[in-house]
């Protein structure tokens, strides 16, 4: 049994602990707003961005080759997967979940005998998966939201890759990164990037466009742009997420420290109680010998 002076630093270490709990929480919750607001801001100018690519692509006319960053390789034997995850933990099972995930990829991709190759943003995905994929990895990038997004940097991101597949690294390029739906509700999921997924094809019944300049000049130039922009909004979503899931992870830190704070003082009063009582048994037959 420990002694009543172990029980007295047991339960002030638990309280200092919800101290620091208590304070990430708030700490989280008041960034989430801001987090929130620009994920569910950036979807609908994605979202367009896309769709105006799409219709360029769809509308192209034979005579000009589409760009290689649309129309990819021709094929897919080798396959990046950029992986977004937070620098830091104390965030549930947020960093847990988008490496469980790429894993499940990595796997359903090389289970066909193609190869992959992984980009990481943020540095807990990184410091795992580097273990298993040490070969595989092409860079990992820290300190992105740090401490917002700044979208110079993710410029800087999008050039690299590109560079990467001009330079014939991979063939195609999955974005991963947790959704951010609620506070206690996120999803990780992946989206193709190069080359641009084209979500319907309506050649059959298409309308005839005049573009100044050609489809080709403008795809040269929005494709990177939105390269850029599917993973800027891909960090903003997971930051979002982050956030949400650091919020709910010291709150429940926070309930299960008083919880134990509870238990331990509980305990503590007991033993103390029985210490009390034996001693006053032995002053009694102390007494009754004398």
């Amino acid at each position: 049994m420990p002694s009543l002076k172990d029980l007295r630093n047991r339960i002030s270490s638990v309280k200092s602990t919800k101290k620091i709990t208590s304070a990430m929480k708030m700490v989280a919750a008041a960034k989430l707003k801001k987090a929130q607001d620009n994920a569910i801001e950036a979807r609908p100018y994605t979202e367009r961005m896309k769709s105006i690519i799409e219709s360029l692509k769809n509308n192209l006319l034979t005579e000009f080759p589409t760009p290689s960053l649309i129309s990819g390789t021709g094929k897919n034997d080798t396959t990046l997967l950029i992986v977004c995850s937070a620098d830091r933990g104390l965030c549930g099972g947020f960093n847990s979940s988008v490496i469980k995930y790429s894993k499940k990829v990595a796997k359903e991709i090389t289970k066909n005998g193609d190869k992959v190759s992984f980009m990481f943003i943020g540095k807990k995905a990184g410091n795992v998966m580097k273990r298993e994929f040490k070969n595989d990895t092409l860079d990992i990038f820290s300190e992105v939201a740090n401490p917002t997004i700044d979208f110079n940097l993710v410029q800087k991101i999008r050039d690299k890759l590109i560079q990467y597949f001009n330079e014939n690294y991979f063939d195609r390029c999955f974005l991963i990164y947790t959704k951010f739906k609620s506070a206690i509700s996120q999803e990780v999921v992946k989206t193709q990037i190069i080359p641009l997924k084209t979500e319907s094809d309506n050649s059959n019944g298409k309308l005839s466009y005049d573009f100044e300049p050609s489809e080709e000049e403008i795809l040269k130039e929005i494709v990177p742009n939105n390269i850029a922009t599917q993973i800027f909004t891909g960090l903003l979503e997971s930051l979002a997420s982050e956030h949400g899931a650091r919020m709910t992870a010291m709150d429940n830190a926070t309930r299960n420290a008083n919880d134990k704070i509870d238990d331990l003082t509980m305990f503590y009063n007991r033993s103390r109680q029985a210490v009390i009582t034996k001693e006053l048994i032995e002053i009694i037959s102390g007494a009754e010998a004398i």
